[in-house]
């Protein structure tokens, strides 16, 4: 059985860790809008959104953000 070389992890500075959060939050978000435009309508509907509804929050900008995210 071969063995795997471990993978060195980035090192973040304390000061830095709240953006780097923040991007993968905002980044998360992004995958998740994108998502909505490729589900099928009644998956849509399972989640309670009409196509047009998934289809005007896949196109809000990234920053636009829900209120309790910026907590």
């Amino acid at each position: 059985m071969a063995h795997s070389l471990p993978v060195a992890q980035p090192r973040i500075s304390p000061r830095r860790r709240p953006l780097m959060l923040r991007l993968l939050d905002l980044m998360s978000l992004r995958r998740q809008r994108r998502a909505l435009t490729e589900m099928e309508p009644h998956l849509l509907a399972d989640i309670g959104l009409s196509a047009a509804e998934a289809d005007a929050e896949a196109r809000r900008p990234i920053w636009d953000a829900p209120a309790h995210w910026r907590l």
